[in-house]
């Protein structure tokens, strides 16, 4: 397994600023936001200076109840194969469902029950067969708790890496998330994770709203969860450790900062360090020696798809919060997934927010829109239905606004317009002539 030493999240946003960065030694891209044949330049320049580029996947959804999809592993192999990466990895959460076909578009905690391991299990042994490189797995973020809980996130962890020999990405912001939002101890994670099998860690920035911290990726990383950095320092000496920002991004010199101030927590002296530790883990090997998992029953699958399956319609449908499951936590994540929804879909078409008179009018007319509509078929298609939801409905008032989206609209859809939608358009335009 090779060392990695410090890091940052590729992202185009600050792909030159990355390219500047002193000390840099990897970084680690989105998976799904690349095409092998088609890198990045800054990133090419990267790699040909010696830094390593990891990929870290965002859809698999191991922790689903459905095997992952022959594709979707094809797919994040292939990039791990383009980028000379030594490992792939990915998170322990659920992001869909295929009964009812829902999709999160986000991270969601699976119940650590025996069920869901069990199936993240089986999920992640056929992962590593398919894959061409070690995959670790991420620890997540979570604004709900899952009601009978049978395990604490250290024995979820630890018997999964027994059973699989799967590497862990242990995220020290994900650890504050969940204290403040499930009043989970990080010390108690800490000291019950298997080290051995340790990739590298995560370190990000959140903000706290009213009680729940949103684990945001687009603050400063706050003393608290340096904190627990050296905390984990004080118990391994960590073969990576990345810096996280996704939006909000600042200027280079505080991102550089920001490098430090984890050099510094991660040294025992207290001051900041370029030092990159020399001696690797030895491999981890399951339990079992590798030796092939006995198949997971249907009926496990079924059980752990049924109980996701309602808690992501409850989230993104509109339908009734599932018993056990605080409203409230749950009323808030319902509506950081349509925030998310409502971003990602502007980055993907970064015209409407403009169209629609600016980012507050675009939000709350997404907002209405998303309410009791799950994302069906990706971003781009969310961001096409979402205009012919305007449109249908005469909106936005504007007569120039409503004409410059329907042009929008115009230029980006498929033949078959949805029903109604070309008598409206056509009326439209005939009053615009």
């Amino acid at each position: 397994m090779a060392r990695l030493g410090t890091g940052i999240g590729w992202r185009p946003e600050i792909a030159e600023a990355v390219g500047r960065l002193p000390g840099l030694d990897w970084v680690e891209v989105v998976a799904e936001n690349i095409c092998p044949g088609h890198l990045p330049a800054e990133l090419l320049r990267l790699r040909e200076r010696g830094v390593r580029v990891v990929p870290h996947g965002v859809s698999l959804g191991l922790g689903g109840a459905d095997r992952p999809d022959p594709a979707k592993l094809a797919a994040l192999g292939e990039r791990a194969l383009a980028l000379g990466s030594p490992l792939v990895s990915e998170h322990i959460a659920f992001v869909r469902t295929a009964s009812p076909a829902l999709e999160a578009g986000h991270l969601l905690p699976v119940p650590r029950t025996r069920d869901a391991l069990d199936v993240l299990c089986e999920n992640v042994r056929i992962a590593q067969d398919a894959l061409p490189v070690p995959l670790a797995l991420e620890n997540i973020a979570a604004l709900i708790s899952w009601p009978g809980e049978e395990l604490t996130e250290g024995q979820f962890l630890t018997e999964l890496v027994e059973r699989t020999g799967v590497r862990l990405l242990v995220d020290v912001a994900n650890l504050h998330t969940n204290r403040v939002n499930r009043g989970e101890d990080p010390a108690a994670v800490l000291d019950a994770v298997p080290w051995e099998a340790l990739a590298y860690v995560h370190v990000a920035g959140g903000v706290e709203r009213d009680g729940v911290w949103h684990d945001t990726h687009a603050h400063p990383v706050p003393p608290v969860v340096l904190d627990l950095l050296a905390a984990l320092r004080s118990r391994v000496d960590p073969p990576g450790v990345l810096l996280e920002r996704d939006d909000d991004f600042p200027p280079e010199a505080e991102l550089a900062g920001e490098l430090t101030a984890i050099r510094t927590a991660l040294t025992p002296t207290g001051r900041p360090t370029d030092r990159r530790p020399t001696a690797a883990p030895a491999p981890v090997r399951p339990a079992d020696g590798g030796l092939p998992a006995a198949a997971v029953g249907e009926e496990v699958r079924t059980r752990l798809g049924i109980g996701q399956a309602a808690v992501l319609s409850a989230l993104v449908a509109g339908t009734p919060v599932p018993e056990g499951f605080d409203r409230r936590r749950m009323a808030v994540q319902a509506r950081a997934l349509v925030a998310k929804r409502a971003g990602v879909v502007a980055r993907t078409a970064p015209e409407l927010p403009g169209i629609l008179g600016g980012p507050a009018p675009y939000r709350a007319a997404f907002a209405a829109y998303a309410k009791g509509r799950p994302m069906a078929s990706g971003y781009r298609r969310d961001a096409l239905a979402f205009a012919e939801h305007l449109l249908v409905r005469d909106l936005p008032a504007d007569p120039a606004a409503r004409r410059r989206l329907t042009a929008w609209w115009r230029e980006r859809a498929g033949a078959r317009p949805p029903r109604g939608l070309l008598r409206r358009l056509r009326a439209l335009l005939g009053r615009a002539a």
